[in-house]
């Protein structure tokens, strides 16, 4: 994705996540579609775990030369929040606070500050990580859970 593509995408997920959960109670959006799937909240939860480590790593690149970052996968973090606890309003308020933190660091950047780059550790061989990899990843994740909320609060209105 382009830096603007990634931008868009970025600043519309809590603006999504927002219209896309109005309809739906705090209930209903704690309420899985089918046994073993995710509720609304849980995939808040999940996403807001994704932004924290892929956006502390970014911050981590932007501010250091050069850094060496060891990954922590966003699984394992979620273990040590209360994300998947939180009702979902506070949740995405939280995100959306976060977000434009995010956001307020990578909207003034150069070229030059999108391929700053990391040496991450962690899960194998060292990857060079740059600030537009992590940024385009953490976009591109977002965007498919888009769909996943939406068909999980469709499907929690009709019951």
């Amino acid at each position: 994705m382009t830096v603007e593509q990634i931008l868009t995408v970025l600043r519309e997920t809590p603006q999504r996540l927002a219209a896309l959960s109005r309809p739906a109670t705090s209930a209903q959006l704690r309420t899985a579609p089918e046994p073993g799937e995710w509720s609304a909240t849980e995939v808040l939860a999940h996403l807001r775990s994704c932004a924290d480590m892929w956006g502390q790593a970014i911050e981590a690149i932007i501010a250091n030369d050069h850094p060496t970052i060891r990954a922590v996968n966003p699984v394992t973090w979620i273990k040590s929040t209360d994300y998947r606890e939180l009702a979902f309003r506070p949740s995405l308020q939280a995100f959306t606070r976060q977000r434009a933190r995010l956001l307020a660091v990578l909207e003034p950047l150069s070229p030059d500050g999108w391929n700053r780059a990391a040496t991450v550790l962690g899960g194998g061989s060292p990857l060079e990580l740059t600030v537009h990899n992590y940024a385009n990843r953490l976009a591109r994740h977002e965007r498919t859970h888009w769909k996943q909320v939406e068909k999980t609060v469709d499907s929690v209105l009709v019951r």
